[in-house]
């Protein structure tokens, strides 16, 4: 009897435990950055938010977001088809390489871009002798996003692809299906929970990407300032209720794709 409670007391504590570190970690800072943007009243917060600058910014991130994301589902998918499907010389180095951005300081990737693609260097030398520019524009802002949300189309698929059937395949073959129509009715279904939740992890994360951005962006207030870049701004400016009222519109918009994310994996698991 006494082990049984000392065992329960001992689960107790350490549900305890995780429910203080989790509160302290994620709760508190959530509900300051909140309170902080409503200290004023709602009528300061509409005025910060509607700030031209301010939502010209967060649009802007909305709109390359969307677009880094949409490059990451497609070439994602395809690198998760390529290292699931064939063997190549270096295959498990390319595998190991998809999860650098993860490990990777993301000033170091915004470096790294902005040596390879800047006016000094070779393929910037190119893109200016086109008439067009990289670094400082929205294209550099979209590479830096897909630079750090890179894996999660990939380690999202992967698994599923692990996962197919061989059998349904070669039953579909056997059936007379060609490649496309195979891919389409019998691969796609399967990879498409995978795409989609990987795909709303990358959104959001390039929502909030400011190390590798802020090196590259060039921060033109309506042409390349990001919202993280701009939150940045207001903070050095001491601004805190301005920095907290763009910030609580990123927090709404990832707390709502983890969401929807997880509304995703629980119907993928009852299927």
């Amino acid at each position: 009897m006494n082990t049984i409670l000392r065992h329960k007391g001992w689960i107790w504590g350490f549900r305890s435990t995780v429910l203080l570190y989790f509160i302290m970690l994620i709760v508190l800072p959530l509900l300051g950055v909140y309170f902080n943007s409503f200290s004023l009243g709602w009528s300061m917060f509409i005025e910060s938010v509607s700030d031209p600058i301010a939502w010209k910014s967060v649009l802007l991130t909305l709109k390359l977001a969307v677009i880094a994301t949409l490059i990451n589902v497609v070439i994602g998918t395809m690198i998760a088809w390529v290292l699931n499907r064939y063997s190549f010389f270096g295959r498990s180095v390319l595998n190991s390489l998809v999860d650098l951005p993860f490990a990777l300081p993301t000033a170091v990737g915004g470096l790294m871009i902005l040596l390879l693609l800047g006016p000094g260097s070779f393929i910037g030398s190119i893109a200016e002798s086109l008439g067009f520019e990289i670094v400082f524009h929205q294209p550099a802002i979209v590479i830096a996003m897909v630079f750090v949300t890179f894996p999660f189309v990939i380690r999202a698929v992967q698994p599923l692809l692990e996962e197919i059937d061989p059998s349904e395949e070669e039953a579909a073959y056997t059936m007379g299906a060609t490649r496309t129509c195979v891919f389409r009715k019998v691969l796609l279904p399967s990879m498409a929970p995978g795409m989609i939740s990987g795909g709303m992890l990358a959104f959001s994360r390039a929502l909030a990407e400011f190390g590798a951005v802020v090196l590259v962006a060039g921060n033109i207030p309506g042409r390349t300032l990001i919202a993280s870049v701009f939150i940045y701004g207001e903070v050095e400016s001491d601004n805190a209720t301005g920095a907290a009222a763009v910030s609580i519109i990123l927090l709404t918009l990832s707390f709502s794709i983890l969401w929807c994310i997880n509304l995703v994996q629980m119907r993928g698991r009852r299927s």
